[in-house]
């Protein structure tokens, strides 16, 4: 197996292909089934979306610096993994909450994305020092 910043680049790439279609899923939906999608439902399929395309790309960012952070490799490994958990989490949450959530109140979903923020932002933090302390 290669190093992290080789081999999940790639699976970022990857995941933007599952963005792609569910970009094609919305546009079905609001174009031909808007009726059945509901409001309450469009709003967090676009949240869901626009957060898992916004995420992939900033993950994309960080592994290109994640070289210049002077971490081990498990640390990369660790960071890297933990940042892409976090893409999937804040964005699944949103999709979560459409499937099972109700309009005004808490659902796994919701706390799925809170969860998926805290494991963006530990990843993020952990980039911050590694590269002040390079």
């Amino acid at each position: 197996m290669g190093q992290a910043t080789e081999v999940l680049p790639v699976i970022a790439l990857a995941s933007v292909v599952t963005v792609e279609f569910g970009g094609h899923a919305l546009l079905r939906f609001v174009t031909t089934d808007r009726e059945k999608l509901g409001e309450f439902r469009e709003r967090f399929f676009r949240a869901g979306h626009a957060h898992a395309g916004v995420l992939l790309v900033l993950s994309l960012v960080y592994f290109l610096y994640l070289p210049r952070a002077g971490l081990s490799a498990g640390l990369e490994w660790l960071a890297g993994g933990v940042l892409l958990a976090g893409v999937l989490a804040q964005s699944g949450g949103f999709f979560l909450h459409l499937a099972v959530g109700r309009q005004g109140a808490r659902s796994p979903g919701t706390m799925l994305t809170r969860g998926g923020g805290l494991l963006l932002a530990a990843a993020l933090i952990a980039l911050a020092v590694g590269l002040a302390a390079a």
